[in-house]
């Protein structure tokens, strides 16, 4: 069986409407909801796995466990910070970095060791990059100049952890990331919070749909490694 993970509750709720479920329809378990169906000859769960580091680990560890996931393909919204993109472009990450592992005043932003990679060489036509994950969103103009000094591509706060998870359990990851904004340098931190949450709202649906309809197929035929 194959594990689709959708962590925020919108994404979630875009993910039913693309699928016609209600709520009510779905089973339940620990950290969301979760309903199952045949996509492509394969025999699919989809899972809310809830935003953040600690609920999508959570959520990974017992999809695993009580359902012997051999792929996980984590759908969803992310911050651009690579300009070469754009709203809405989405990314097939080969690159998985945990930026807030560390104390940044006297160690590298990024360490190996807190860092996954993907082997995505026979797959020249998607974009790849660096995802950076960590517990807090990219909002601030400061947290996004800070990313793109070292080359992160997207943010968000699931990716690199359910990749650091599977990769422990060696059952096959793969992530696919839509663009919903980019942080705002406004006057204020207020003023960029408030206009990129309205961005990040309005486009959710448009990147989950886009993700099903385009790119979800990619990601249940084909084989993605890790490289040691």
């Amino acid at each position: 069986m194959i594990g689709i993970s959708v962590p925020a509750k919108k994404e979630w709720e875009a993910v039913l409407n693309k699928f016609n479920k209600d709520i009510t329809e779905c089973e339940t378990y620990p950290i969301g909801e979760y309903f199952k169906t045949n996509l492509y000859g394969e025999d699919i769960i989809f899972y809310r796995c809830g935003v953040r580091k600690m609920n999508c680990s959570a959520a990974t560890q017992y999809m695993i466990d009580h359902f012997n996931l051999k792929k996980i393909v984590l759908i969803g919204t992310c911050a651009g910070v690579d300009d070469k993109y754009k709203n809405l472009d989405v990314l097939f990450p080969n690159k998985f970095v945990q930026y807030d592992c560390t104390v940044k005043e006297m160690e590298p932003l990024i360490k190996e060791s807190f860092t996954v990679n993907i082997d995505m060489s026979n797959y020249k036509e998607l974009n790849t990059g660096i995802v950076g994950t960590a517990d807090k969103p990219v909002v601030t103009w400061k947290d996004y100049i800070e990313l793109k000094e070292n080359n992160i591509t997207i943010a968000d706060t699931e990716s690199a952890a359910v990749a650091y998870l599977c990769r422990a359990n060696n059952v096959e990851c793969v992530v696919i990331r839509g663009i919903s904004d980019f942080p705002i340098n406004e006057a204020t931190p207020k003023e960029s919070y408030d206009n990129q949450l309205d961005l990040f709202l309005t486009n959710i649906p448009i990147v989950i749909n886009n993700i099903i309809d385009n790119y979800l197929e990619i990601a249940i035929k084909n084989s993605f490694n890790f490289i040691d």
